[in-house]
C-alpha cells in the first residue's frame, strides 16, 4: 500500500475541537500505534470497525464524470470527529486508520497524457492500481476480524472492496468460498460492461470475477438503466433490483418493504453494504439528482441494513463538496458523518 497515509493521534486531534465538559470522538477513537507488523497490529486492536479515506475522483474520470470525489474525505473526517462521545456512541469501538493519496497518479495523467480518450485510457489504467491497494487493505482488515468502513471517492472501489472482503473473510475462515453479497442504495447499477476499470463497473467486474455472489440494487433512476443491464438482471436469478419508480411513482412497495426485500434476498451470505450519494436529492456528485432518496430514507438505509444483514463492509461513495465545474456545498461532508455514526451505533448494538 504505497499511497496509503496512516494517522497518528496527533493528526486526529488537530483536527478535533476540545472543549471543557465535553469529549469528542476525536478524542475516543483508536489509531494504530505502530505501523509494522501492520496485520499482527491489526488483529490485536480492541476495535471493531476501521475507518479509512479513498479521496480519489480518477474512476469517476475514467467514466466520462465530473471530478470532485476526491473532496469529501476531509470534511467528513471532521465533521465525524468533532461528534459527542457519549452513551450512543463512544468512539472506542473505531479504527481511524488512515487515508489514501493517488495525488501521483492523478498528476501523471493530467501532465503527461494528451487528449481526452488517451487520458481516459490512462485513468482506467490508474483504477486497476488503486484496486489493487484497496483490495489489499480490505482483505487485511476482514482478515483481522474487523468490518472495514471505506469512505469515498469513486464507486469503482466497490469492486476492490467485495474482492478483498471476500478474500479476507475467507482467509479468516468465515466463509468456504471467497464470495460475498451486496445491497446498493443508488441511482445506477454500476454494472456497466468490463469495457476498462471505471466508477461505472465495479459490481459487473466483482460478479464475473466470482467474489460477488447476490448483487441487489434499491433506488435505481429508470432513466438512467440500460436495456442490456435490465436484461442482465431480468436473467439472472442472483441479480435483483427495485427501481425508484417502483417504490415513490407507482407505489407497488415502500421504502421500508424495499429495504426488507433486499436484505431478505442476500440474508444467505455476508453482506457488503453500499451507499452512493448520487442518489440523495440535491447532494453534491457527479451524477447529482434534483429528484432522489432523501437524507432521512438514507439514513433508515443504513440503519436497517446494518440491523438486518451480515455485514462485511459499509462504503459510502461519489459525494463532494467542490466538484471540478465550480459547483460547491458544504455539508456533504456532515451527511456522510450522519450515515458513519447510524452505521455504528446499529451494528454496535
Amino acid at each position: 500500500m504505497q499511497h496509503f497515509k496512516f494517522y497518528t493521534k496527533e493528526d486526529i486531534l488537530y483536527l478535533t475541537r476540545l472543549r471543557r465538559f465535553e469529549t469528542k470522538l476525536g478524542e475516543r477513537v483508536q489509531v494504530l500505534t505502530d505501523r509494522e507488523q501492520f496485520e499482527e497490529k491489526l488483529s490485536k486492536s480492541p476495535a471493531t470497525y476501521v475507518i479509512f479515506g479513498i479521496p480519489e475522483d480518477i474512476g469517476v474520470k475514467a467514466n466520462y464524470g465530473k471530478g470532485g470525489a476526491d473532496s469529501a474525505w476531509l470534511p467528513f473526517l471532521t465533521a465525524f470527529l468533532n461528534c459527542q462521545s457519549n452513551d450512543f456512541l463512544t468512539g472506542e469501538e473505531v479504527l481511524l486508520l488512515g487515508h489514501f493519496d493517488f495525488g501521483d497518479l492523478q498528476y501523471l495523467i493530467e501532465n503527461h497524457a494528451h487528449g481526452e480518450e488517451e487520458k481516459i485510457e490512462a485513468y482506467r489504467h490508474a483504477v486497476k492500481q488503486i484496486d489493487e491497494e484497496v483490495e489489499s487493505l480490505a482483505k487485511q482488515i476482514t482478515a483481522a476480524g474487523m468490518i472495514p468502513i471505506a469512505i469515498g471517492g469513486g464507486h469503482n472501489n466497490a469492486y476492490p472492496l467485495i474482492k478483498g472482503s471476500a478474500k479476507g473473510l475467507f482467509k479468516l475462515g468465515k466463509i468456504q468460498l471467497a464470495q460475498i453479497n451486496a445491497i446498493n442504495l443508488d441511482a445506477h447499477t454500476d454494472f456497466r460492461p468490463v469495457e476498462g476499470r471505471h466508477s461505472g463497473n465495479g459490481f459487473r467486474y466483482a460478479e464475473e470475477d466470482g467474489y460477488l455472489q447476490k448483487y441487489c440494487v434499491v433506488g435505481v433512476q429508470e432513466n438512467y438503466l440500460q436495456q442490456n443491464v435490465w436484461m442482465d438482471f431480468v436473467n439472472n436469478p442472483f441479480l435483483d433490483m427495485i427501481t425508484y419508480e417502483d417504490i415513490f411513482l407507482l407505489e407497488k412497495r415502500n421504502f421500508t418493504q424495499a429495504l426488507a426485500h433486499a436484505s431478505s434476498f442476500t440474508e444467505d451470505g455476508y453482506t457488503g453494504i453500499e451507499l452512493d450519494l448520487d442518489v440523495i436529492e440535491n447532494t453534491l456528485s457527479s451524477a447529482e439528482t434534483p429528484n432522489g432518496i432523501q437524507a432521512l430514507e438514507a439514513r433508515q438505509y443504513i440503519n436497517y441494513t446494518a440491523t438486518h444483514c451480515k455485514l462485511a463492509y459499509l462504503h459510502i461513495c461519489e459525494g463532494a463538496t467542490q466538484l471540478g465545474d465550480g459547483r460547491k456545498k458544504e455539508t456533504t461532508g456532515k451527511l456522510i458523518s450522519y450515515l458513519v455514526t447510524d452505521f455504528l451505533k446499529a451494528a454496535i448494538i
